[in-house]
């Protein structure tokens, strides 16, 4: 129990750590860290409410070993993390099996999960993909607390033949590299790729001049025609029938009722550990402040443990008392918004929240003040997605970018993300990374503009304006 609890202190350390700087914001591994506890929060709630130390391990293990069983990426994290807390898990976790490819609804053989980029599997992947005639459908380049990700997916003509229904859906090539030392890329140039895996590291090269270079990388597929290929059949000629079970683990088990408010308690953190990662969306990087929650949340797993740990008699007071500490903590601002969420539960009235405070109106004779534009900003995030087919209708083409703007004097700066449909012209070297730059933009952002950083590292231009103000 002292395990689960210390690893939800520590995905709230990480992903404080991750958003502390909005220059260095690191994305993913807010979303990684809070995406833990989409399945895993009730069950810890659960194990820290049981009466008998006993029966509290035994549902905490029955957690840990369900957490662990997701993928090894997160018994991986798992065994980082709980070192860090001064655990060794190891011990308490069965032996990992080894990886099976699964089959879908149909009984066909899927894609294996990413591996990693070596010329062994490319020039597997050669026979049954033409990479010469591929095409750019996205590219991400982002950063990662002091390092650079990138994630490139490829649209590629299949060489082997498929239903005609299959032929609807283009086969995309995903390539996620990590720790990018190189990076250009422009948008008028995205035909054609190579995949080159070298001794120092992963190469990729995008029409004539586009080239991403990284220390590591991992690839998959996404084709639902996968199993026609060479590499599908001779896949499909190891690989056990699709029965009705799956390898995974059963969920841990659902008894042990909570008290009405202990299960408050574990609404309101799942609630904000679903908040923190919808920054997987980069525009919720502007709205959702995950420092100040992290903040609030800060010792979580030790203090639910504490309270799950008092005496019958009282446990429900230890609960009431930790969803109070929290909301005095968070201030008014964020005790409303706690107390919207404990509504669905009927004990949103263990929060004193107050009414939303009443602007008075500015004198008549005052005159707005117009915020200065700024002149620099830091790139976090350079994103450009191909048009492609949407739902009931077709996306146009798009580019979005991740910015950190400074804020007043003293103050931490601040993350803002814009976009904008169709750009006429998208170009980006590493260099645009290299901190904060000089910030140049022409036009108006309801219409034709442009934005440059760092001397035209970055340069966007759009005839139809953007998704909001860079300001």
């Amino acid at each position: 129990m002292a395990v689960l609890a210390a690893l939800l202190d520590r995905s709230v350390v990480q992903i404080a750590e991750a958003a502390a700087d909005a220059r260095r914001y690191d994305r993913e591994a807010i979303r990684a860290a809070s995406d833990v506890w989409d399945n895993n929060l009730f069950p810890l709630f659960r194990a820290a409410h049981s009466a008998h130390a006993h029966k509290r391990e035994r549902r905490a293990l029955a957690a840990l070993e369900w957490m662990a069983g997701i993928s090894e990426r997160r018994r991986g994290w798992m065994t980082e993390q709980a070192a860090v807390a001064g655990y060794d898990i190891g011990p308490l976790l069965p032996s990992a099996g080894p990886y099976v490819p699964g089959r879908n609804y149909r009984g066909h053989v899927m894609a294996p999960l990413p591996q990693a980029v070596t010329g062994r599997r490319v020039e597997e992947l050669l026979p049954d993909y033409d990479l010469s005639a591929a095409e750019v459908s996205h590219l991400r380049v982002e950063r990662a607390g002091r390092e650079l990700t990138a994630q490139l997916q490829l649209a590629v003509p299949r060489k082997f033949a498929v239903e005609q229904s299959e032929a609807a859906d283009p086969a995309l090539l995903n390539v996620a590299l990590d720790r990018v030392t190189e990076a250009a890329f422009d948008l008028s140039d995205t035909r054609g790729a190579v995949l080159d895996p070298r001794s120092d590291g992963i190469a990729v090269s995008v029409g004539a001049n586009g080239r991403l270079r990284a220390e590591a990388a991992e690839f998959w597929c996404h084709d639902r025609a996968w199993y026609r290929s060479a590499a599908g059949r001779r896949a499909d000629a190891v690989t056990p029938p699709r029965g009705d079970r799956s390898g995974r683990l059963n969920p841990p088990p659902g008894d042990g009722k909570l008290g009405a408010d202990a299960q408050a308690a574990a609404v309101l953190l799942r609630h904000v550990m679903w908040e923190i990662r919808s920054v997987r969306y980069p525009g919720e990087a502007d709205r959702v402040p995950v420092r100040d929650l992290c903040r609030v949340f800060a010792g979580a797993g030790a203090a639910v443990l504490a309270a799950g740990s008092a005496p019958r008699a009282d446990r429900e007071a230890a609960f009431r008392d930790l969803i109070r500490a929290w909301a005095d903590r968070g201030g008014p601002v964020l005790a409303r918004t706690f107390a919207g969420i404990l509504r669905s539960t009927g004990r949103d009235d263990l929060i004193e929240a107050g009414e939303d405070p009443v602007r008075a109106p500015s004198p008549l004779t005052a005159t707005p003040r117009t915020p200065e534009p700024p002149r620099r900003a830091a790139l976090v995030m350079a994103a450009w997605t191909a048009a492609r087919a949407g739902y009931r209708t077709e996306q146009p083409a798009e580019a979005q970018l991740q910015l950190a703007l400074p804020a007043g004097p003293g103050e931490p700066w601040r993350p803002r993300t814009v976009s904008c449909a169709e750009p006429r012209a998208f170009r980006l070297a590493v260099a645009a990374f290299q901190g904060p730059g000089a910030l140049a933009r022409t036009g108006k952002a309801t219409g034709p503009s442009s934005l440059d950083l760092h001397q035209g590292a970055l340069y966007v231009a759009t005839e139809e304006g953007w998704s909001a103000a860079v300001g």
